[in-house]
């Protein structure tokens, strides 16, 4: 499943003439696995051992590139650093309020609340996002410890 993943994303960088540098390869590489929905910075430290010489502002370029293609999906909570989804189609976060941990979740009967929105308000909807706060279940753990 990852490499179909990876071999498509890599054929929609080239199909936009993004040329392939083996940086570029590998932050793609680990937000294609990575669950975590990682921050620049998360991804920096995980490749640096890697890439000695690359730099954060080469992470956050690339994800730039990657965000403008359409192969990731930046994370914006107001409080702190972006965080960034290489899953693109559509679903909500829940989102622990004690660790930061963010899970993927999907409910379908969501999918119609931008037609409901466009009908009751008149607007032109265009996106939402809706988000779930809470504890994680490991965070539940440690508190009864």
């Amino acid at each position: 499943m990852e490499n179909h993943r990876l071999e498509d994303a890599l054929l929609s960088l080239k199909s936009t003439k993004v040329r392939m540098t083996p940086q570029r390869h590998a932050i793609l590489e680990y937000l294609l696995s990575a669950r975590s929905h990682p921050t620049a910075d998360d991804i920096y430290k995980a490749l640096e051992t890697k890439f000695p010489n690359m730099s954060v502002a080469t992470v956050y370029n690339n994800l730039r590139v990657f965000k403008e293609v359409g192969l990731v999906r930046e994370l914006t909570y107001g409080d702190s650093s972006s965080r960034f989804d290489s899953n693109t189609t559509d679903h909500y976060h829940v989102i622990c309020q004690d660790c930061g941990k963010i899970v993927d979740f999907h409910y379908p009967g969501l999918d119609e609340v931008e037609t409901l929105a466009e009908h009751v308000t008149g607007f032109k909807v265009t996106d939402h996002r809706m988000e779930i706060y809470g504890e994680c279940p490991e965070c539940q753990n440690h508190q009864k410890h």
